[in-house]
């Protein structure tokens, strides 16, 4: 189906004229800078931070164009994936006119960013086994829908979606398909970014947050045609990552093999905490995961989160969204917090 992204853009961005900051004004090198009403005396820190940022994260993007062979142009860092959600909705959305398509039960950041924004939801709920349903998907669209949110590896559920459907829905539909990948370094299925160049309407989220330990500085990725990724710089404030982030962001980019063997030491994490938890006799069954947490459904699912915070550990009751009904997601910690979660759920059980 043909994609035509002016089309699809709110008229105000199109016609919009973004902010020209100081340091968008020159090129090239310098060493005395009274353009920015700056102190120019330093900062009151070990680290001077009296300058502002690159707006443009140059520095960031080259790494992880190597990282993900992706090219520059075609990635946008935001203050966490939820900006770039934000602007999603702010760019092409038309509020109390235009609408997106949910996949509940999924991650809860699309529609508080839609309501936010005053985007109507049209949700069509995942299948019983956690696919898409792609004749409700059909069935949604209409001329007024402008983005399919698509999250995989899914949280709360872990599973990965159907590649195939999720390229049916990209090569079908003349709007948006999100694909958000924010678990994509535990999973078993290759990234949609390698398809950035055959799709158009394709816009790949990713995060620093998860695999790389990166929660604390919020830096989320969208991957995206060149002219989706303008529409994002266009929009996004002058300087929305700070300079403290874009260099720990760089810190933590030239330790790849570290990121890669927490990623192996946790697949076999997950497994063990699967092996031990399945033999529990309150446990009823555990979604396949392809993410860093599982789903796991129980007979008591809140006496046992409240159980386990009586204890001093924290998981995540999903027991009343929909489809996960009697369900609690746990996160996968390190071998001594795996164990002490096993340890606890058995004295639960003799409780």
């Amino acid at each position: 189906m043909e994609f035509d992204l002016k089309k699809l853009l709110r008229t105000n961005i199109l016609n919009l004229v973004p902010y020209s900051s100081a340091r968008d004004e020159y090129k090239g090198e310098a060493s005395v800078f009274l353009d920015a009403n700056e102190n120019s005396y330093g900062s009151p820190l070990s680290r001077n931070y009296n300058r502002y940022p690159d707006p443009m994260q140059q520095a960031v993007k080259a790494k992880l164009s190597l990282i993900k062979g992706v090219p520059i142009p075609n990635i946008f860092l935001g203050n966490g994936s939820d900006e770039a959600i934000d602007i999603l909705f702010r760019a092409f959305c038309r509020p109390g006119i235009d609408n997106v398509i949910l996949l509940p039960p999924t991650y809860g950041m699309y529609e508080v960013s839609a309501n936010i924004n005053d985007i109507q939801t049209k949700k069509v709920l995942l299948t019983p086994e956690y696919q898409i349903d792609m004749e409700g998907v059909a069935e949604a669209i209409d001329e007024y829908t402008k983005i399919i949110f698509v999250c995989s590896p899914n949280n709360p559920t872990a599973n990965s979606i159907n590649r195939s459907d999720i390229e049916t829905l990209i090569a079908n539909f003349s709007g948006l398909i999100v694909v958000d990948e924010a678990y994509i370094n535990y999973s078993r299925q290759k990234t949609f970014i390698q398809e950035l160049t055959e799709y158009g309407n394709l816009v790949v989220l990713q995060t620093l947050s998860k695999a790389w330990g990166l929660a604390g500085i919020r830096m989320g990725m969208a991957f995206a045609s060149e002219e989706i990724i303008e529409v994002f710089n266009k929009v996004k404030p002058p300087y929305n990552i700070n300079e403290a982030s874009q260099q720990l962001a760089l810190e933590a980019l030239n330790n790849v093999d570290q990121v890669n063997d927490w990623i192996r030491e946790l697949i076999l994490q997950r497994e063990q905490v699967i092996s031990k938890l399945i033999e529990l006799p309150f446990v009823l069954n555990i979604v396949p995961s392809d993410a860093n947490f599982i789903l796991v459904k129980m007979v008591d699912p809140l006496g046992v989160y409240r159980y386990l915070v009586n204890n001093g550990i924290i998981t995540r009751d999903r027991s009343k969204v929909q489809l996960c009904e009697g369900c609690i997601r746990i996160t996968i910690g390190t071998p001594e917090e795996n164990v002490l979660l096993i340890n606890t759920l058995m004295a639960y059980l003799k409780s």
